[in-house]
């Protein structure tokens, strides 16, 4: 089982947004990059706004949970080697929130574990009393019975023994905390991880994480921004700690953190960014240089109220944080609702020439891919990007207006080399969690792709 925390969710303002694959007009043949080498049709989904769904490989299975074309929470499965799908119904339909993604992990024993369909409600939780049998999902009604009633953003992770371990936020944007659940395959039942939140807003903000990421230094790394209302202009203080065991919590510098984190804990802010200041959860990300070092990747305004994408890494006892952009837009942000982002940038990650390589999306600009200089972190010009997707597929198939095409990767793993799956899907974009009036798309396919070559 692997960690499904990423770094696109855990957002208070869910965007699922379309793939950035920039090769849409090459034709199909033009040079080597990634090719489908299996296409199979999972279903027809929900198209009217866009929410999360998930992509499970395990067991030498394979397992996709959306909502269908009555919203209705669905879980399809089938053998990795067969293209027969077996359908489960849960009882649980969607509203019109991009919040409420669907999840799933596998535990070691092959019972499967399904959350979602929550914005500030109580606990949505399915688990499977058979292995690998869909058809023996029942619904969980509670996990430990406590702080269980105001529940989003659930996330599956694997601790560092393999753990399974589920977080998510009880409460509400600008009043919440951060919650730790283990499960105990022997008495299938879950208890605390932590005794008290790893974050608390104390009834004044909430933490939107981004992570914990384990890094190639083994040591899990968490990024968070502040917030004190459902208003997202009012993001503030970039912070950061990591883990060795998801107990035990320090600084970047390696002071030790007392639990809950709160926005009083020393040594923990990254960049003091005010509230109104450009900083929002969406745009968060984390990265690795070549000495393992994490990178945080955010934007914000800079002293000419521009938006500008940052990045921070801890160097000599500090944190040095460097522009990667140098825009004249400023993206003004504000309210409540799913929205669609207009800036942002991926996490750093080390080229061949250790120099650093950054992707960036700008609404009027368009996007690319940055080098950094490894020393300064700063831009040394671009590079072409690499097509992660065949051509084509970034192009919506509808011909409903407002259309975008939609993207889930594997949570699980294969084990083909060379070979990774994704979900394909469409649907109109964000709007503000709100029921759309007039038309509205027909249901859409949704497709599995097996993809080999870059990733």
């Amino acid at each position: 089982m692997r960690s499904v925390s990423g770094p696109a969710l855990g957002l208070a303002i869910l965007v699922v947004s379309a793939f950035p694959g920039r090769a849409a007009g090459a034709p199909p043949d033009a040079a080597p990059g990634p090719k489908a080498v299996e296409v199979l049709d999972v279903a027809r989904v929900w198209a009217g706004h866009p929410v999360g769904f998930c992509l499970l490989t395990a067991g030498g299975r394979q397992f996709a949970a959306y909502y269908d074309a009555e919203r209705r929470l669905t879980v399809a499965a089938r053998p990795l080697d067969g293209k027969t799908w077996q359908y489960q119904v849960l009882p649980s339909r969607v509203v019109w929130d991009s919040h409420n993604y669907v999840t799933m992990a596998a535990d070691g024993d092959g019972h499967l574990h399904l959350s979602g369909n929550m914005h500030c409600v109580p606990l949505v939780y399915f688990r499977t009393t058979r292995p690998w049998e869909i058809a023996s999902f029942e619904r969980v009604e509670r996990m430990t019975g406590e702080s269980e009633s105001r529940c989003t953003y659930p996330r599956f992770t694997t601790g560092p023994g393999g753990e399974l371990i589920f977080h998510y936020r009880d409460g509400r944007s600008g009043q919440g905390n951060e919650i730790y659940n283990v499960y105990d395959p022997k008495t299938k039942a879950w208890q605390r991880l932590l005794d008290r939140p790893l974050t608390d807003g104390r009834g004044r903000m909430n933490a939107y994480a981004h992570g914990p990421v384990k890094g190639p230094d083994g040591i899990f790394h968490l990024g968070w921004v502040w917030r004190d209302s459902p208003d997202c202009s009012t993001n503030h203080d970039l912070s950061y700690a990591r883990s060795r065991d998801l107990l035990k919590w320090e600084t970047a510098g390696g002071a030790p953190v007392a639990l809950p984190i709160t926005i009083e804990t020393p040594g923990v802010i990254v960049d003091p960014s005010p509230p109104k200041g450009g900083l929002i959860n969406m745009g968060l990300g984390l990265g690795f240089d070549a000495d393992r070092r994490p990178v945080l990747t955010y934007h914000r305004y800079d002293d000419a109220g521009n938006s500008q994408v940052f990045n921070a890494r801890w160097e000599e006892g500090r944190w040095r944080v460097v522009p990667a952009s140098d825009w004249s837009y400023r993206w003004e942000f504000g309210g409540g609702g799913s929205i669609a982002s207009e800036v942002g940038a991926g996490p750093v990650r080390v080229l061949p020439d250790g120099a650093l390589a950054q992707s960036y999306s700008h609404a009027k600009l368009g996007s690319g891919t940055w080098k950094l200089d490894a020393r300064t972190l700063k831009p040394a010009g671009t590079i072409p990007s690499v097509p992660t997707l065949p051509p084509g597929l970034g192009r919506p198939e509808s011909a409903f207006p407002g259309m975008q095409v939609r993207w889930a990767h594997d949570q699980g793993d294969s084990g083909e080399p060379g070979v990774r799956y994704v979900l394909r899907w469409e649907t109109l974009g964000p709007n503000r969690d709100r029921p759309r009036e007039g038309d509205l798309p027909e249901a859409t396919p949704l497709r599995v792709y097996k993809i080999a070559g870059s990733s």
